[in-house]
């Protein structure tokens, strides 16, 4: 066997976190090499992995289509619109989403050549010593790197219950590329994904029946963040039913039957497509060798510290395979921390400062503890908020539905939380995660002009509700 090429770092995945760590380790000078063999629908290599390809991108596209489709059909005539017919073209629809990813993933490879990282189309493994595995159609080589990382990302987790079957029970990236609107569609499980993909098909016509087993809607969330958010989804047509526990599917002449059990019994459904949204596991099967004797954690994960080291010296990990919240984001900004600190220089993640966002209409976005968390740990704490209904903005956008709550220490008023369910929450929780990475208080943005009118006057009244000084609401909530 040939001499393996040596590179200073080698990275085993180009989804979010491990092209973004590629891309800014060739920056800092470092001789980098990415291996991975993503292969799209069209049967060619890709970046991005599953975020730009089957996962946020694809999906962030089909929502803002479906939700104009739904607006032209129902909203524009209250802003004095008349259409005459409003017509669904699905395989333009997709072709678009289609075209988006395309975009966005042959930019990364333009960054990619720019940048002057070596992009090894193949699947890499990690063998003792840093040597790297990297196995294709035409070859099997062996590559060495002074530094490695691991950012194979996740893959959505399948339940015994509801078998993927050829286009009728599918994943979630089945359910971003069907064929035509199902009639009936029912949703496994309620959470982040599960509400993104049933809003996208609930808006372009299907009836659609969420199935969660859980008894709380949206357990990660604020408790007032949930039970608002639960009111709206179902009014909006969402069929959410808690506390359903999957038993079995069955394929009955080209339909799904599914038999789940409630807090009433047995109970049976049939739908035309099914979509299985429970999760998501870190992708750890045959990336790395018996010998490399990585030390995984009690969940699966790779175990890692604050840096994300893992157990083996120079080997680091990072993204949906180690712990922590399984977003693209996050990912990222490990894969910027490790291409720092291997080039010698400081660097961290916050990770009580990621923000989550669920992209639904409205959108729910938030950061730092909820409420219910601060009341277990018996903390002293305020409460501000303030709903879209009395933005100027936010009702002359007919997106009034939702509220910005603000939580801050009782006694410093530093802010510890900040939860939004309303227009654009994405956008607007930056804000909040740059006022806490300063350690601001609340009567800290009260005291800041924000401009009017604007989505974000909202969260400066939230703010000033904290302390009781909120101009537009007539009484302020407080603890």
């Amino acid at each position: 066997m040939s001499k393996s090429k040596k590179y200073d770092v080698v990275i085993i995945g180009a989804g979010p976190a491990g092209y973004v760590a590629a891309i800014r380790c060739a920056q800092l000078g470092l001789n980098t090499a990415c291996v991975d063999n993503w292969v799209n629908s069209d049967g060619e290599f890709a970046l991005g992995g599953t975020c730009l390809n089957v996962g946020c991108i694809p999906s962030k596209s089909l929502l803002e289509s479906s939700e104009l489709y739904s607006r032209a059909q129902g909203e524009l005539a209250d802003h004095g619109i008349q259409t005459k017919s409003v017509t669904l073209n699905l395989d333009a629809m997709m072709a678009r989403k289609n075209q988006v990813v395309s975009d966005l993933t042959r930019g990364i490879e333009g960054l990619f050549k720019s940048n002057k990282v070596n992009w090894i189309k193949a699947r890499g493994r990690l063998l003792a010593n840093r040597r790297v595995e990297c196995v294709s159609a035409d070859e099997t080589k062996v590559i060495e790197g002074e530094k490695i990382i691991i950012a194979t990302g996740s893959s959505s987790i399948d339940i015994p219950a509801a078998p993927l079957t050829d286009g009728l029970i599918v994943d979630s990236t089945g359910a971003l590329a069907f064929t035509e609107v199902p009639k009936r569609l029912g949703v496994i499980g309620a959470g982040v994904i599960g509400l993104e993909l049933g809003s996208v098909w609930n808006r372009l016509g299907s009836d659609v029946v969420m199935l969660e087993a859980q008894e709380t809607f949206l357990t990660m969330t604020d408790e007032q963040v949930s039970r608002d958010s639960l009111r709206i989804f179902k009014k909006q047509g969402l069929d959410i039913r808690l506390n359903a526990r999957l038993m079995k599917t069955e394929i009955k002449k080209g339909q799904v039957h599914v038999q789940y059990q409630d807090a009433d019994g047995d109970r049976t459904e049939v739908f035309d497509k099914l979509i299985v949204a429970v999760g998501r596991r870190p992708n750890i099967d045959n990336v790395f060798d018996e010998e490399a004797s990585l030390l995984l954690d009690e969940r699966g994960y790779i175990h890692v510290n604050d840096q994300c080291e893992t157990s083996l010296p120079c080997v680091y990990a990072i993204g949906d395979v180690v712990r922590g919240p399984m977003l693209a984001h996050k990912g990222s900004e490990e894969g910027v921390m490790v291409a720092e600190l291997i080039a010698g220089n400081f660097a961290e993640v916050k990770y009580d400062l990621i923000p989550s966002v669920i992209y639904t209409h409205p959108e729910i976005a938030w950061v730092g503890k909820t409420e219910q968390h601060l009341k277990t740990a018996g903390e002293n704490y305020k409460v501000g908020t303030f709903p879209f209904a009395a933005n100027g903005r936010a009702r002359a956008m007919g997106a009034s539905d939702g509220m910005v709550k603000v939580l801050s220490q009782g006694d410093s008023d530093r802010i510890l939380g900040v939860h939004i369910i309303g227009p654009q929450a994405s956008e607007m929780v930056a804000q909040a995660v740059i006022a806490m990475e300063m350690e601001a208080s609340a009567e800290d943005i009260g005291l800041m002009t924000f401009a009017h009118p604007t989505l974000s006057e909202s969260l400066h009244e939230a703010v000033l509700a904290v302390n009781g000084n909120a101009i537009h609401i007539a009484r302020t909530r407080r603890r």
